[in-house]
């Protein structure tokens, strides 16, 4: 290592600090580890990586005589056929070494997670052979910087625990997603992906930036198999943000915009209702202006509002006038004491944060709406194409 640029000895990349650490593991006999095979002193072979479970044992998932029954021996077919690859990088503080014999280390979870697959059909046709005259190379850089990006198991842990036990994904993760352009690039194309903190993955240009690109982003965080974590740390941005880049005021997308780009804050789009699910033009939520003309007060509820447990903001449909579509506005509500979420226990994990929205006196900015008064069916309309896309997508 000393003979390496100083710059490198300062931030040693990946491929060089690997070798090192491998150098420097322990190394024992097959002789060796069988010698500790009792319940005071346990060691197990996997791969060929030695783990001390003598303490871990008690509160193994399987039980402590599982594990205690094949201590100071290869354990490594029983593994495998029990666990997924994820379960070695969790519990690798147990590692005590390696083998002598045994050869080149096994790749870790989230270094396969980041590989393309060759395995048939298991990628798009582009990737494997075919030409296509929609994905070039800028595509391939971005899939692959987003795909390893996405492999840390910081996400993966996350994404699993959330998912099982619906609670909230982690606000440092959203922030990372941020930090990383993902949530600007969810979005889609435009002048917004210039406000990613630290540009865009892939050495992707925003001006150069599709809807081709923002397809693979969305395929690979698909890739965790986890829809109400995925719709949960990021997803609703997806349907709610759209309103704000196409028809937001000046001050929405200079004050509002960039700390949702960049992961601080969240918003969602809250359309539905408990009387007006696919019947948008039905809803009964209404926002009437004050004496003074200056603030709308809304009343009404929102129901299956994905990510409305998470949000700063509400993109809301609001009758302001008649009855029928020609009566619905769009406006920008903020969280407050008058707007109050409840989850919904839907069909998938309540990690997306699935609300039931209740307005009730709630204050709203007449510079908080979208356009004109009375134009938000259009807008609600609109909104949907990208929404849609996105869901085909995923």
């Amino acid at each position: 290592q000393a003979h390496y640029p100083s710059e490198l000895r300062a931030n040693p990349p990946h491929f060089l600090i690997r070798p090192i650490l491998l150098a420097m593991a322990k190394t024992f006999t097959r002789e060796e580890v069988a010698k500790h095979n009792t319940p005071d002193d346990a060691w197990i072979i996997v791969d060929g990586d030695i783990y001390d479970v003598t303490k871990f044992a008690a509160v193994h998932p399987g039980g402590k005589s599982t594990l205690l029954e094949i201590a100071g021996q290869d354990a490594t077919e029983d593994f495998w056929g029990l666990h997924r690859h994820e379960v070695l990088d969790k519990y690798k503080r147990l590692k005590k070494g390696r083998l002598a014999d045994a050869g080149p280390a096994r790749a870790s979870a989230s270094e396969v997670r980041s590989e393309l697959s060759t395995v048939p059909f298991a990628e798009p046709a582009h990737l494997q052979g075919m030409s296509s005259p929609y994905f070039k190379e800028s595509h391939i850089a971005l899939r692959k910087a987003v795909r390893k990006f996405l492999a840390d198991q910081d996400f993966v842990d996350d994404a699993l625990e959330c998912e099982a036990k619906s609670t909230a994904p982690s606000k440092e993760l959203r922030k990372r997603l941020g930090d990383a352009g993902i949530v600007a690039m969810v979005q889609g194309p435009g002048p917004h992906l210039k406000l990613a903190p630290n540009g865009l993955l892939g050495g992707v240009k925003p001006e150069e930036f599709d809807y081709f690109h923002e397809q693979v982003v969305q395929e690979e965080r698909s890739r965790f198999f986890c829809p109400g974590w995925e719709d949960g740390i990021d997803g609703a941005n997806s349907i709610g943000v759209p309103v704000i880049l196409k028809y937001g005021s000046d001050w929405m997308k200079q004050e509002v915009l960039p700390p949702i780009i960049r992961g601080e804050t969240t918003c969602c789009l809250a359309i539905s209702e408990a009387y007006a699910g696919s019947d948008v033009a039905a809803l009964r939520t209404r926002g009437v202006l004050d004496a003074k003309g200056e603030n709308y007060i809304v009343n009404g509820t929102k129901k299956w509002i994905t990510g409305g447990m998470y949000a700063d903001w509400f993109v809301t449909a609001v009758r302001t006038g008649g009855k029928a579509a020609g009566g619905i506005s769009m406006m920008l509500v903020p969280k407050s004491d008058e707007v109050q979420t409840t989850v919904i226990k839907s069909k998938y994990s309540s990690a997306a944060g699935t609300a039931f929205v209740t307005y009730e006196d709630a204050v709203v900015p007449k510079r908080n709406l979208f356009g004109q008064e009375g134009k938000g069916f259009q807008i609600i309309m609109s909104n949907f194409n990208h929404e849609r896309w996105m869901i085909c997508v995923v």
